[in-house]
């Protein structure tokens, strides 16, 4: 399939019932318990609502936990059934808080968690290269490539070639065995260039070949089941594929260049990650940068773990000088190779800003991630703040994105910050999510 320019004339959209009728709500504690007037949760809520209206998200989640406290837990939409190109009479399932999401990018905050407690524990080294581990990825001189360089982004190899076969994207034989042989485009540490795909499959590589373990594994030993957080791990099993929502691309054509980057950076056109990310073999896999699947209440209680600086309901499972250092920004507004344009990143976090912020307004000391295309997750210290912003909607361009940036706006804006302060460096974070 050749890549072209769009026309931008045509939308793709779902089937959005009434979202008074297919919205559903969990455990939500009184927002005045915690300072909140109610009529701002209603006000984050009703956002949600518009953008459903749209007909961009098949299915949307979201989880805003403040102080402690649960001010939201919600879904509206369907798992299918509504979805662009199924015929009617398709079988209707509603979303509900218990419904699981990919986080897609996003995924790789829960591996560069993980490999920040292998840090914290002194069983692996920023420095550590990483022919060390796969001495068979030393080709072509990638020898001198690091931990530290795939956390950052800054290894020199996020390009790959297109994937003949869509599905080898969950064959890790294969893609490790491609990684292998991949020739960098820049030596190490000298350029940035977002890695959606090669970085974290790589360092997920290496964290199991430190600790004689899978990454689902150990992230469940290490991190998760120590907080109760059962509802978040990399792939599903047979049993939970019915409470899993379909993907499906809506909005404009992806224009070429953005087409065109896409398939360099991931090997599959956009159409092709879609259908894979539908798959059998996608959902059943352990792949460190994508395929991550959590509710929106558990994702979000993963994060309020690191707004407390490694700790949640009395349960330590990082240090706080550990996420100090995971969360630090690691460099100035460089030129991306990837995004094309200027862009921070942190070792696997990414932050807000002042100016510019994928968290809304002003969010200094935020950071989270975006996950392919509008999944987005964070944690903000000065609010006490986490969020999960789930869906299913697979959009690069379409007016309606507007109220997807209206909504996290007016989560900063009607959660207010607590003064709350920690040493400084401990949540400067920099980092935006590439096209995955």
């Amino acid at each position: 399939m050749a890549l072209r320019t769009s026309s931008l004339s045509r939308s793709v959209r779902c089937r959005p019932s009434d979202p008074e009728a297919v919205s559903r709500r969990g455990h939500e504690d009184p927002p005045g318990d915690v300072g909140i007037r109610p009529r701002a949760v209603r006000a984050i809520w009703s956002d949600v609502l518009r953008l459903f209206r749209t007909g961009l998200h098949p299915a949307i989640a979201l989880c805003v936990r403040h102080r402690g406290r649960v001010l939201l837990d919600r879904t509206v939409g369907h798992l299918t059934g509504t979805l662009p190109g199924q015929p009617e009479g398709s079988p209707l399932v509603v979303a509900t808080p218990d419904s699981l999401f990919c986080l897609f990018s996003a995924s790789k905050l829960l591996c560069a968690t993980l490999a920040h407690k292998l840090l914290e524990r002194r069983l692996l080294h920023l420095d550590d290269r990483v022919v060390r581990f796969i001495p068979d990825f030393g080709r072509h001189g990638k020898d001198a490539i690091t931990v530290r360089h795939l956390l950052e982004h800054t290894a020199g190899i996020h390009t790959l070639p297109r994937l003949e076969n869509p599905e080898s994207l969950a064959d890790r034989a294969l893609l490790l065995d491609m990684l292998c042989d991949l020739k960098p485009v820049s030596p190490p540490g000298q350029r940035h260039g977002y890695h959606p795909v090669s970085a974290f499959f790589l360092l997920g590589e290496v964290l199991e070949r430190v600790a004689g373990a899978d990454v689902g594994t150990l992230l469940r030993r290490e991190l998760l089941d120590p907080l109760g957080i059962d509802q978040l791990d990399y792939g599903v099993g047979p049993e939970d594929d019915a409470r899993v929502g379909l993907h499906a691309f809506t909005g404009w054509p992806v224009p070429g260049m953005a087409a065109k980057i896409f398939a360099d950076t991931v090997g599959l056109l956009v159409p092709q990650a879609i259908e894979i990310s539908n798959s059998e073999p996608f959902r059943r896999g352990v792949l460190p940068p994508v395929n991550a699947y959590g509710t929106a209440r558990d994702t979000a209680r993963f994060f309020e773990m690191l707004v407390n600086g490694g700790e949640l309901d009395g349960v330590r499972v990082l240090e706080e000088r550990t996420v100090a250092a995971a969360t630090r920004v690691r460099s100035g507004h460089r030129f991306d190779e990837t995004l094309q344009y200027p862009q921070r990143y942190a070792r696997g976090f990414m932050a807000g800003g002042r100016f510019f912020s994928l968290y809304g307004l002003p969010t200094p000391r935020a950071f989270g991630h975006l996950g392919f295309t509008t999944v987005v997750v964070w944690a903000d210290p000065e609010r006490e703040l986490s969020v999960a912003l789930l869906n299913t909607g697979k959009c690069f361009f379409a007016p309606g994105m507007l109220h997807w940036v209206r909504l996290i706006q007016n989560i900063a804006q009607r959660i207010p910050r607590t003064g709350r302060r920690r040493p400084r460096p401990t949540f400067i974070t920099s980092g935006l999510s590439g096209p995955v």
